[in-house]
């Protein structure tokens, strides 16, 4: 806490204040103490309105449940593997090395979740060798050689998240794969997630979830940390589940969108984690983001060690 004083009309107003950081971005929580004060008084009011400023700081974590998701040495850490990252990225030929490999390794582990058999030799085969495995669908040959093309759409692409980006996603990741009239089409039927007790919204609902959800990330993408902005948008667009099938890679795809964009490294959350993946989204349908949130910051950790 600090003593803040303003001068009007020669009169001096002091103000007992505290500046506090929500998931990044500073905000400061101030009362007022009152005017010409000498030294004993302040001393006074800085015992009294103390309790008072600790007070207005609960409130402010009880109004806003994304305030306490990242800790302070959560929120440094990532500062810190941002810096290591930025330095990382003009290094040209490293950085293509790296998104090289990641692209096999994250290709076959978001694949992998959504039940692929193929492993992670038989996906670097395809991607890198382009040759296809024995005794492997053609359907799961096709959803690596997309899941490639939707990896560096997201690389290529400079604009900002909305509904057409999002769509050519699901396009590109689709193609071949499910019918023209669902490709990169929102649903037009029910959908039930296996293991899930929410119940994504009818069809007819979707546009208006969708349109709030945009509303909510265009309000907030600069209010949170980036890590807490990805892990909400990814569990509220899972539940939205707005095409008839690939959601889950689609938002995985977007959360490392969001992250690249924001000058961060991507996250690769892993085939044999997967319980633990749908535990934190099915934490997030009860508003309980932090689950998540650790999960993504856990992964985030682990990429910046590969990067030192």
């Amino acid at each position: 806490m600090y003593i803040e004083v303003k001068k009007r009309d020669k009169l001096k107003y002091y103000y007992l204040s505290k500046s506090l950081r929500i998931n990044g971005k500073y905000k400061k929580v101030r009362v007022y103490l009152g005017k010409n004060l000498d030294k004993k008084k302040i001393k006074d009011g800085i015992n009294k309105k103390g309790k008072i400023i600790e007070e207005k700081i609960n409130l402010l974590k009880k109004q806003d449940p994304l305030f306490s998701l990242l800790d302070e040495n959560e929120i440094k850490e990532i500062e810190k593997i941002k810096k290591r990252f930025n330095k990382f990225l003009k290094n040209c030929v490293a950085l293509k090395n790296f998104l090289e490999w990641f692209e096999v390794s994250f290709t076959y582990n978001t694949t992998a979740i959504e039940g692929s058999t193929l492993s992670l030799e038989e996906v670097s085969l395809i991607l890198t060798d382009k040759l296809s495995p024995e005794g492997k669908s053609l359907k799961e040959i096709k959803e690596i050689e997309n899941h490639k093309k939707a990896f560096e759409y997201i690389l290529s692409y400079d604009g900002d998240i909305n509904k057409k980006f999002i769509c050519k996603l699901h396009r590109i990741l689709t193609k071949d794969i499910l019918p023209e009239k669902y490709s990169g089409k929102f649903r037009d039927v029910r959908v039930f997630i296996r293991g899930v007790e929410v119940i994504p919204p009818k069809p007819k609902d979707i546009e208006k979830e969708f349109r709030d959800l945009m509303r909510w990330y265009r309000k907030n993408k600069k209010r949170y940390n980036p890590i807490v902005v990805g892990s909400y948008f990814h569990a509220a667009f899972e539940s939205i589940h707005p095409f008839i099938d690939f959601n889950g890679r689609i938002g995985r795809l977007i959360l490392n969108f969001f992250l690249f964009k924001n000058r961060l490294p991507m996250v690769n959350i892993k085939n044999e984690e997967k319980l633990k993946y749908y535990k934190a989204l099915k934490e997030a349908d009860k508003e309980n983001s932090r689950e998540l949130v650790k999960l993504v910051m856990d992964r985030l950790k682990e990429i910046a060690r590969m990067l030192e």
